[in-house]
């Protein structure tokens, strides 16, 4: 298949597959190619989708490359019944159809899909020096994997995983696990990780200077630093409500590493945390 490429400084691009393959649907792709209007230079990656996986990956080039592909009945490992005959029939057809596009702005880069019934899997390779913001909400994970910025990352139902990733992070999800691991921090840059049904795993330079604030409700907190953590006592919040009289206490365990430095919060409600020194 022939890749398009667009040269215009402000670009907007716009994708619109109507797929019908024999029994491989799922594995139809196309691809945009974006060029920057100041290559070489940082730039902003700002992709939101409501159904399926975001992959990031940083490289050696000067375009941003996208590659949508329908995610199809056949990419959930646990639905094989999808692959058995329908009453002696075997489904030989399938229709995906989805819409993403991507507009370029002085380095800033917008991509949306705005499939609702159709989950899109996007895979983005962009230069390595690259703020990111993502988010999605069902079916798939988001993935980063060798950009160093500014990381914003945002999910509902699936994980977040930073694989050697430099700069600095806030990633949140609902159910899903979080998975860091950082080859390079800012100093002086906060971070924050949280999660309500999953674990928070966190992997740090050995050199990292940061204050910790930590919680983990139904979970425990591991680490190799060499810290000591302190449990602060815990705020007591009184209410009325209704001639209801409450009282709330809400506890965080803190600690240092290197000394100290920006603070780096980490919480799951029902995993646990783990803080690691990378080796």
């Amino acid at each position: 298949m022939k890749t398009p490429v667009y040269r215009p400084t402000r670009a907007f691009l716009s994708l619109l597959l109507l797929l019908t393959t024999l029994g491989v649907a799922a594995q139809s792709k196309e691809q945009l190619v974006v060029p920057l209007s100041a290559p070489g230079k940082p730039g902003l990656l700002k992709v939101k989708t409501v159904n399926g996986s975001i992959t990031v990956v940083g490289y050696a080039g000067k375009d941003v490359l996208i590659d949508a592909s329908a995610k199809g009945r056949n990419d959930d490992d646990d639905d094989d019944d999808q692959d058995r005959p329908r009453n002696g029939l075997k489904r030989v057809s399938g229709n995906a159809n989805f819409d993403v596009t991507a507009e370029e702005n002085d380095n800033r880069v917008t991509v949306k899909s705005s499939s609702w019934q159709q989950p899109v899997n996007l895979t983005i390779k962009v230069p390595q020096r690259f703020a990111l913001q993502l988010s999605t909400v069902n079916d798939g994970d988001i993935v980063v994997e060798n950009v160093s910025g500014e990381l914003e990352v945002s999910n509902v139902n699936g994980d977040v995983v930073l694989r050697q990733v430099g700069g600095s992070a806030v990633a949140n999800t609902v159910n899903g696990a979080i998975k860091a691991t950082f080859k390079t921090v800012t100093g002086g840059a906060p971070m924050a990780f949280s999660t309500v049904n999953g674990q928070v795993d966190v992997t740090l330079p050995a050199s990292t200077k940061a204050a910790l604030k930590l919680k983990s409700d139904q979970g425990d907190v591991y680490s190799d630093f060499d810290l000591t953590a302190e449990k602060a006592p815990a705020p007591v919040k009184r209410t009325v409500q209704n001639g209801v009289y409450r009282l709330n206490a809400d506890g965080w365990t803190y600690g240092k590493l290197n000394g100290g430095g920006a603070e780096i919060m980490m919480k799951s409600l029902m995993g646990d945390i783990f803080i690691r020194r990378a080796k």
